[in-house]
């Protein structure tokens, strides 16, 4: 199965994450099939906190990918600021 989710870079206490889609099999940090954006939890306000390629993520999700309850709240989070 293949799943959209978090997998976790940045320092000791500075995180960052990429959103890839990945099998689920594979460990959260390890290999992954495509990044298809971040989320930057500490971001200021001049800078961006979250990008995601729709037109990958639509692909993904019409071809079966799961995405993780914490990347839905990040699609939500980027669909509102969009509008």
């Amino acid at each position: 199965m293949v799943v959209i989710r978090l997998a976790r870079g940045g320092a000791k206490a500075r995180p960052f994450f990429n959103i890839v889609v990945a099998d689920k099999r594979t460990r959260r940090d390890g290999r992954f099939i495509e990044r298809i954006g971040f989320y930057n939890p500490i971001a200021t306000v001049n800078e961006e906190s979250i990008r995601i390629a729709q037109d990958r993520l639509t692909y993904w999700k019409s071809v079966g990918a799961q995405a993780s309850p914490t990347v839905e709240r990040l699609i939500n989070q980027a669909a509102k600021k969009a509008a």
